[in-house]
């Protein structure tokens, strides 16, 4: 349900910013409208706690992900340089290698981001957008540990209680370790290294680092938008109301219209408990396109020297102002739409 909403939400934003973009100089950012940022639609939802569905959460992060590899295709599609061709066949050879490394289940963090980093700076200087690099290498990297957790408990337990047959004296001394107790705690530490997958242990590790530090930075260095002198007219026409319209109505559109059909055809059930009016806000949410379209932006007119810049800046005014409404809009519905308590509790759903 959430790829197919998440085709609509992107085919039918671009359409709309197509048809207002006709004959223009700058129909060439149709792509813009089609991104959904994922942390700024979720923080919204992590506004209202536990009165929204854990299922509704995992439409709208299955979609956001779903929306931004679609980007990430339209950046390497469109958006790339002169090609090398043997810059990409040596990337795809360490993606191979990478692919094997998975199918025999090498843990090694160290291993998939040193050669991940290869493949991006290959893909770099291929002419390839290097973001398209990062979700290839994802693919490559292992989401099932070696060992089920119920192994790694006997595993500690049964070292544990080596330790636990040694004599308290010489356990509460802080000692050079002897052989066989240096070989309890290297079990304990490889147990544990083959419990979590290392895509996981990797999301767990970046995502700190990413939510702090890589989305400011990058939202930062993306919005620079200049208000001097900025025409009020800018947001009623040209590139800002396509863009907004894009963003707030034909993201919209595209989610629900989309999931409604899929429910209807029964090609996929209705998030549990859920209703059409969930869904609808949910809908208006996914018009939060902020970041990612405004890389978009950059990409499309960030090289067309000032008049580019002219549109450029049009176009980031009319980005944050069409995220914003659907932001204010789409919290709105859901408080008025969402049961006063958890789904799960009050049956209301």
């Amino acid at each position: 349900l959430p790829i197919i909403a998440a085709i609509g939400g992107m085919v039918v934003p671009v359409g709309i910013y197509l048809m207002l973009s006709a004959g223009t100089d700058f129909s060439s950012g149709a792509a813009i409208p089609m991104a959904t940022d994922i942390a700024f639609s979720l923080g919204v939802l992590a506004m209202l706690g536990s009165r929204v569905p854990i299922s509704l959460k995992i439409f709208l992060t299955t979609l956001a992900v779903v929306d931004d590899i679609g980007g990430i295709i339209v950046i390497a599609a469109f958006y790339s340089t002169h090609i090398e061709a043997m810059l990409i066949v040596y990337a795809l050879i360490l993606l191979g290698v990478l692919f094997l490394g998975s199918v025999f289940k090498i843990q090694s963090k160290i291993f998939y981001l040193l050669i991940g980093t290869i493949v991006w700076y290959l893909f770099l200087n291929s002419g390839i957008h290097p973001t398209i690099a990062g979700v290839l290498v994802a693919f490559c990297i292992p989401a099932t540990p070696v060992f089920p957790p119920k192994k790694y408990i006997q595993t500690i337990r049964r070292s544990i209680a080596y330790f636990n047959a040694e004599d308290d004296e010489l356990l509460n001394r802080r000692s050079i370790l002897n052989k066989d107790q240096m070989d309890w705690l290297k079990q304990i530490e490889s147990a544990s290294d083959k419990v979590i997958s290392p895509l996981q242990e990797l999301e767990d590790s970046l995502h700190p680092v990413v939510n702090y530090l890589i989305i400011p930075i990058f939202a930062f260095a993306n919005a620079g938008i200049t208000l001097w002198h900025m025409d009020a007219s800018a947001l009623v026409g040209g590139i800002g109301l396509a863009i907004i319209c894009g963003l707030v109505l034909g993201k919209f559109l595209g989610i629900f219209v989309f999931s409604w059909l899929t429910v209807k055809l029964h090609l996929a059930p209705m998030p549990q408990y859920c209703n059409w009016k969930m869904m609808a806000s949910i809908s208006m949410l996914g018009g939060i396109g902020f970041t990612v379209s405004l890389f978009i932006a950059n990409l499309s007119f960030g090289s067309m020297g000032a008049h580019g810049l002219e549109l450029l800046n049009n176009a980031k005014l009319g980005i944050v102002v069409g995220s914003l409404l659907a932001g204010v809009l789409g919290f709105m519905m859901l408080h008025h739409f969402l049961p006063k308590t958890p789904c799960e509790d009050s049956g209301e759903c």
